[in-house]
């Protein structure tokens, strides 16, 4: 036994940790500690520690050591959103309207006429025209923002004669976000504030907006989503609009323009054939028991469809709850953040007539909104008012009320829009009386933005023909 654990010491004192170990699991436990005490050098090495071996370290085995990989939407970085006034330009604005800091921007054909006329410039002056000397305001679509109407802002200020707004509607561009959600958790049904993202709320800024300018009346343009704005407003207060123009407008104009008939002089008929038959069948038993019976059972048909229609609603107000809920949700905002991620940019190009035009610069306005603090929740919160819009059930459908529509209405669309069909706005136009349609050729859903010229000159002709607008001789010089 002996000659065994000589022949293992040399090895013990070379490898104290390692090779100690391995040959403990060698030796039976019954004769480790006699072993130990018969060797104290063994004990003590045993329980001395050591330095670690330092071996050669390939830099390939080891774990990278990558940057943490920044949160993008659509090129935009996540990490580092802001305010949204903090990304206004000098040229922009905010007001407060209902608690919403609503972000705007004004162009003044005064102070156009004194730059130009600063710069030497009279050719575009808008002198040369007479003036229709009517507010416009701009509506911008769904997803959209300022940004759609830059490029057309300061001319159509010099066709009017007077002020051009275009403000960001909640939930777009750099209008502040609230959390509509807790607020409206509070109080009661009086006095709760409005949703912001709902289209009362809208219709009313756009009001707002006609007040702000100090005028009686204004000429609403609504492109896409935005016409709807228009029209809605139109109807609220028809005495405030001078005029209405929808560019590729996103509203579903019906099949066929036959007006509704408001009375029933079938049913009526029926009613009074329904009175002779009981007049004339008092002295017969029978046919009084017959229509008894037969006026029953139309009660209970009635009241059958009474708690079917109230089922109904049962069952769409519970589908709305559930269909909010789940939006409001961690997974609805990650949905909404990934179709944005996705489909955003893609979006934008397929916009354009040739996606080739699509530059940066255009790609960086449509995406500056994604800067903003609470930027998907806003977005869900606009769609959830959009799916559960309870004001617009009680009222009659859009569609049945383009015909009341009486003020001088210029519809324009790209002939080759992929977003919004040109036929649809055929139809439309048939449907608002008095209406003129123009299409654009090489056009898509982007017309003020695409063909800025060309749209400009079909307001412009649109202004002359509504207005009376004509154009003043210009003074030639003497010969």
């Amino acid at each position: 036994m002996s000659i065994c654990v000589l022949h293992l010491l040399p090895n013990c004192l070379a490898y104290p940790q390692l090779q100690l170990q391995t040959r403990r699991k060698q030796i039976p436990s019954i004769w480790r500690k006699p072993i130990l005490k018969s060797f104290p050098i063994i004990a003590s090495a045993s329980s001395t520690s050591f330095p670690p071996a330092e071996y050669p370290v390939n830099p390939e085995q080891l774990p990278e050591t990558r940057p943490k990989r920044k949160k993008q939407i659509a090129g935009i970085d996540q990490d580092e959103l802001q305010d949204p006034a903090l990304l206004a330009d000098p040229d922009s604005c905010f007001c407060e309207f209902k608690g919403v800091q609503i972000h705007h921007k004004i162009y003044d054909s005064e102070s156009l006429a004194t730059n130009l006329s600063e710069e030497g410039d009279s050719s575009r002056s808008p002198n040369a025209n007479k003036r229709v000397n009517i507010p416009m305001i701009l509506l911008h679509g769904f997803g959209a923002s300022i940004y759609s109407w830059n490029r057309v802002m300061k001319p159509l200020a010099q066709v009017t004669g007077s002020k051009v707004l275009a403000f960001d509607r909640p939930a777009f561009g750099l209008t502040s976000r609230l959390n509509h959600v807790n607020d409206s958790s509070q109080g009661s049904e009086d006095t709760r504030p409005f949703n912001p993202y709902s289209m009362v709320f809208s219709v009313l800024a756009t009001l707002y907006f006609i007040d702000f300018l100090a005028t009686e009346k204004a000429i609403l343009v609504g492109h896409s989503a935005g016409s709807l704005v228009a029209v809605e407003a139109y109807f609220e207060a028809p005495e405030r609009v001078a005029a209405v123009i929808l560019v590729a407008p996103a509203i579903l104009a019906p099949l066929n323009s036959c007006p509704v008939a408001k009375d029933n002089p079938s049913g009526k008929s029926n009613q009074t054939e329904g009175d002779d038959l009981e007049v004339n069948s008092k002295g017969n038993w029978f046919t009084t028991v017959v229509s008894i019976l037969s006026k029953l059972s139309q009660y209970l048909g009635q009241a059958i469809m009474q708690l079917v229609k109230g089922m109904g609603d049962m069952i769409n107000s519970l589908y709305k709850k559930t269909l909010s809920a789940f939006l409001r949700s961690t997974i609805g905002i990650m949905l909404v953040r990934m179709i944005i991620d996705k489909f955003g940019l893609a979006a934008v190009r397929n916009a354009w007539y040739d996606p080739k035009q699509v530059d940066d610069h255009v790609l960086q306005g449509y995406t500056k909104p994604l800067r903003a603090k609470d930027w998907d929740k806003a977005l869900v919160e606009y769609t959830v008012a959009m799916l559960t819009d309870s004001a617009s059930e009680s009222k009659l459908p859009l569609s049945k009320k383009l015909g009341e529509i009486s003020c001088p209405v210029l519809i324009v669309t790209g002939d080759s829009d992929r977003l919004v069909p040109p036929w649809n706005s055929e139809r439309l136009s048939r449907a608002i009386p008095g209406s003129c349609l123009e299409i654009i050729k090489n056009c898509g859903h982007l017309p003020h933005e695409e063909k800025v010229d060309k749209f400009v000159s079909i307001v412009d002709r649109f202004l002359e023909r509504v207005f009376g607008v004509q154009k003043e001789p210009r003074l030639q010089p003497a010969t």
